[in-house]
């Protein structure tokens, strides 16, 4: 393509004959010529992830998921059983047991499964007296903010599959994770960062990976963006030595004229989406830096986290999440490994089970206190949770564990509106089943999306022949939740 030919949303005022005459394409190039007009105009007026309302006005402007990857045991931090404690080492009723799967059967049953209550001392806190471990202090200290739901269910029960289940409503690759349907539906308000960024910390990524913050079968411009923690934010997110702001422009405007004649000839969505991904990155190399860039943070807000500014971790994760909300930022995801707690080496519930909470415990109570010192709490919902909890059973490791658990786990709100101090759903006496106000995961994503202002029945996609949704065909939203 001719560097003379203008780049859109700089020159869309295209000469046609111009164009014309320097590509040589008689008739034709005339007729190419008035399609990329317009093609250009619409790229320069249409931004996929420009804000846009949703079906009804909502609560939250963002969403910070606190991802604990691998499966928090609710029954050591939340969900206080005495009775389990007295039956500690007795066999489970096999009422319990019938019709039930798990992971690692071996492990689980071949000394038969015997019940193992929580070797942690639980106290009350708050107003609302909720029920909160020794291995969360932090946490114990914001329960008067934050709704804790000990009923939530799920369908899967191995790792790759529960996580991918929990960030996009489905078992199976290829769906749109729950950021990119939130971007989809009302977009971002921050223009130089992008829409739904992910952080990650813990020993390694989250098992399944990127597919659980993907776009699926939306456009690839809502799918999550990882921010690294040390080095360019992003890979290659820096120019070239010798390469200077108004040469690499030149080079964007060239490959923007070229995709753009490309989107005219096939009609690909995706090239558009190309276009825009380009023009972020140009942006995010001043807009990513200063992000990460913590300099201008007190020494009492890096206390408050128990980060310091150049360290990564959870922790500073959490702030980096705050900083991404005030920046108009619509849905970030943290994700922190490693929760897997089956007893043997490095997943022991005597020693990594707590090294795990002390990780999380302080970041995440802090970015509640933080939001809401900043007045964006009311409008910001965090969500801390895990794809799975844990069994009432213990297993036959080296050490103390529990298995995968479907059935029962506990998940906490805090923000945008929802009534804190409270807790939603219970368990039975062992803390095997849920009972009351029973919380599927299609319930909170249909809730989350609520929230946001979006309809989960009618935030929908045609893909293939058929309508699809973040709730699937199931999903109600938890009353309790939205005050």
């Amino acid at each position: 393509m001719n560097p003379d030919l203008p780049s859109p949303g700089h020159r869309p005022d295209i000469n046609r004959r111009h164009f014309f005459s320097r590509c040589g394409m008689g008739l034709g190039g005339v007729a190419l010529a008035s399609l990329l007009e317009g093609r250009l105009q619409a790229a320069s007026a249409t931004n996929a992830l420009a804000s846009k309302p949703g079906h009804h006005p909502g609560r939250a402007k963002s969403v910070i998921f606190l991802f604990m990857a691998g499966g928090p045991s609710q029954l050591d931090l939340f969900d206080h059983k005495p009775r389990l404690l007295e039956l500690n080492g007795q066999p489970i009723p096999d009422s319990f047991l019938a019709g039930k799967r798990f992971a690692f059967m071996d492990s689980s049953f071949k000394n038969r499964s015997t019940l193992l209550g929580s070797r942690r001392p639980f106290r009350q806190h708050g107003t609302s007296g909720a029920w909160v471990s020794d291995l969360l202090p932090h946490t114990a200290g914001i329960v008067d903010d934050i709704a804790i739901v000990k009923s939530c269910r799920t369908d899967l029960f191995n790792h790759a599959p529960a996580k991918l289940f929990m960030n996009t409503g489905s078992g199976q690759f290829g769906r749109p994770s729950m950021g990119a349907w939130t971007t989809y539906g009302i977009g971002s308000e921050s223009q130089d960062l992008p829409g739904f960024v992910v952080l990650q910390s813990g020993p390694r990524g989250p098992r399944g990976g990127a597919v659980n913050w993907g776009s699926g079968f939306l456009p690839t411009t809502y799918q999550g963006v990882p921010l690294r923690a040390r080095g360019d934010p992003i890979l290659n997110l820096s120019n070239p030595a010798g390469i200077d702001a108004p040469r690499q422009r030149r080079v964007l405007d060239t490959l923007r004229d070229l995709n753009l004649a490309r989107s005219v000839e096939t009609g690909d969505p995706e090239i558009l989406t190309r276009i825009a991904s380009y023009e972020m990155a140009y942006r995010m190399q001043s807009s990513a830096p200063e992000l990460m860039d913590l300099g201008g943070e007190s020494e009492a807000t890096l206390g408050l986290y128990g980060c310091r500014r150049e360290e990564p971790g959870f922790a500073r994760n959490c702030l980096l999440a705050r900083r991404l909300v005030e920046r108009g930022v619509r849905f970030v995801q943290l994700y922190h490994t490693n929760w897997d707690s089956h007893g043997g080496p490095g997943e022991t519930l005597e020693d990594d089970f707590p090294a795990r909470c002390r990780e999380v415990d302080q970041g995440c109570a802090a970015l509640v206190r933080d939001l809401r010192s900043r007045g964006l709490l009311d409008t910001t919902l965090v969500v801390w949770g895990g794809e799975f909890g844990r069994t009432p059973m213990g297993e036959a490791r080296e050490k103390t564990g529990r298995n995968h658990h479907i059935d029962a786990f506990t998940m906490w709100f805090a923000g945008a509106g929802v009534p804190g101090g409270q807790v939603i759903g219970d368990t039975d006496e062992l803390g095997f089943n849920a009972v009351g106000d029973p919380a599927h995961v299609h319930d909170l994503h249909a809730t989350l999306l609520h929230l946001l202002g979006l309809d989960h029945l009618r935030l929908t996609f045609r893909f293939q022949g058929r309508d699809y949704r973040l709730t699937d065909v199931q999903g109600e939203v938890i009353r309790k939740l939205i005050g």
